[in-house]
């Protein structure tokens, strides 16, 4: 594979798992990267100023540029997928806004990852839609101060997780846009995830090439770099870029082998 000429960047949360993790963003620039994505770095929504300096610390220390990061998503290894519509924990998400905006203005991070969240049994489908609503609005204006944008993502192999398509994820945006009048949402355009959940990925590019505001990649089967499964991804972000699309693509893959070694295909 022959990567297209757009601007890789690396998830710092699932490569270079053999490393703690604040000193991933250093493995990431030796690797030849200039730019990292994490998930929520804390086990908890509000962490202590220690631990964000000493996070904002190794990313500033390490020479590159945070370009992603995700909301508070709860217990991802539990199987949580997100707060934004979970009401037991809504204002933990609430609480998580600031903070997570507050690292993206120290490091120049404006692309902000929030996870929909499963559907719960106490709470009915709609009721858990409205509240996602108020919370992306909520998130969306507090990303807005600093020039951001909310990332909104349909996900794979979490059965209550409602987002599976790009018309998902762009209709709960427009749903956002319409309601509230808060636009700074945008389409994470994932196209391990939207294959594995039967998308005709061509067809979403066709459809939604102009809503993406963010792409990250992994191959299909197994999750893992580009050239291990079947997905065309070359051919796909080529088309990204015919489309427009000019921003960063998130390395978001479990390496077959070594970090270091799994970064071949971009020759």
């Amino acid at each position: 594979m022959v990567a297209p000429p757009l601007r890789y960047e690396v998830n710092c949360s699932i490569l270079f798992p053999e490393l703690p993790l604040l000193e991933r963003p250093a493995a990431a620039k030796r690797a030849g990267f200039d730019a990292v994505e994490f998930w929520w770095p804390f086990p908890v929504a509000v962490p202590s100023e220690s631990d964000v300096d000493a996070f904002v610390r190794a990313v500033r220390d390490a020479g590159v540029r945070l370009v992603g990061l995700n909301f508070s998503a709860g217990d991802m290894p539990g199987g949580d997928r997100g707060l934004v519509s979970w009401p037991a924990r809504s204002s933990e998400f609430r609480d998580n806004v600031d903070v997570t905006v507050g690292i993206g203005e120290q490091l120049g991070c404006r692309a902000f990852n929030a996870l929909y969240g499963n559907r719960v049994d106490d709470a009915r489908p709609e009721e858990q839609d409205a509240l996602a609503v108020e919370n992306l609005a909520l998130a969306g204006r507090a990303a807005g101060r600093v020039g951001g944008t909310v990332l909104v993502e349909p996900v794979s192999g979490a059965p209550r997780y409602p987002l599976l398509t790009a018309a998902d994820a762009v209709g709960v945006i427009d749903r956002v846009a319409e309601e509230t009048g808060v636009t700074s949402l945008g389409f994470l355009c994932d196209l391990y995830h939207l294959a594995v959940n039967g998308e005709d990925l061509d067809r979403v590019i066709a459809t939604y090439g102009s809503r993406v505001a963010h792409v990250q990649i992994a191959d299909a089967p197994g999750r893992h770099e580009p050239g291990t499964g079947e997905l065309d991804l070359d051919r796909y972000l080529g088309r990204l870029a015919d489309a427009g699309y000019d921003g960063w693509v998130g390395l978001e893959y479990v390496p077959s082998g070594a970090s270091a070694d799994s970064f071949g295909w971009l020759q």
